[in-house]
């Protein structure tokens, strides 16, 4: 396999990112467990009042708008303020996280041109930067998407399903990254919501949310490769 070239490279990350790479990761691990425990407090209050609270209203900590809603449910109370001093703990960690990476940290030529991408801000832009390395190890776009785990693993002949590949192959940090970016991309950017909205009279929001996702991947590696900014125009047209 030596001789004839087609024995597989592996990637060696750099040993002085590697800190920061992991601690991005360590933020990744809680902003999860803080979704999770939000839904969880979200479902207490829809069942038990049968309204909505917004995540907005739970994230903030100068204030506890949780609790009061149970005032007069003594058990339910305590739930809801045991998730709430739970969930400001993980907002804490994670504000902490985030500021001693930024201080560490900063995008490097051409991966600081990802700024100007729907839906990526500087912590998914450094993640992106961490995660992905030298983007000279990806040959083709396709590669790349790949690895981003933004790619479908379905075998089909003759229209028909035939299995599927292994869709746990690539990188879930890259993978969650551009997940994040998809759902912000759609909330903020004009283009990005308009060819989501497009997707989804076509199909429905799953299919919708992972086309965006994939074309935002794609972007990303002509931005990192070529050291362009992001242009909507080429990304949905």
């Amino acid at each position: 396999m030596l001789r004839l070239g087609i024995l597989p490279e592996g990637y060696i990350y750099p040993k002085e990112d590697r800190p920061i790479r992991d601690l991005l990761r360590k933020r990744r691990h809680l902003v999860k467990l803080r979704t999770s425990l939000m839904v969880s407090l979200q479902n207490i209050v829809s069942r038990s009042l049968g309204g909505k609270m917004k995540t907005s209203d739970i994230k903030v900590l100068a204030e506890d708008r949780v609790t009061p809603l149970f005032a007069e449910k003594e058990d339910l109370a305590l739930a809801g303020r045991v998730s709430k001093e739970a969930i400001n703990s993980l907002t804490r960690q994670i504000n902490t996280i985030e500021g001693a990476v930024e201080k560490k940290m900063d995008l490097r030529g051409p991966y600081d041109h990802l700024l100007s991408m729907a839906g990526v801000g500087r912590i998914l832009g450094l993640t992106i930067m961490l995660e992905t390395g030298p983007i000279e190890r990806f040959e083709k776009v396709g590669n790349y998407a790949s690895y981003c785990r933004k790619v479908p693993s379905t075998w089909k002949s003759n229209d028909k399903k035939k299995g599927k590949g292994n869709v746990k192959n690539g990188n879930k940090y890259l993978a969650w990254a551009f997940s994040e970016a998809s759902d912000l991309a759609r909330r903020f950017d004009d283009d990005a919501r308009k060819y989501y909205d497009r997707k989804r009279k076509r199909t429905n929001d799953p299919i919708a949310h992972s086309a965006l996702a994939h074309k935002l991947c794609r972007a990303a590696y002509y931005i990192m490769r070529d050291g362009v900014p992001f242009t909507a125009e080429k990304a949905f047209g």
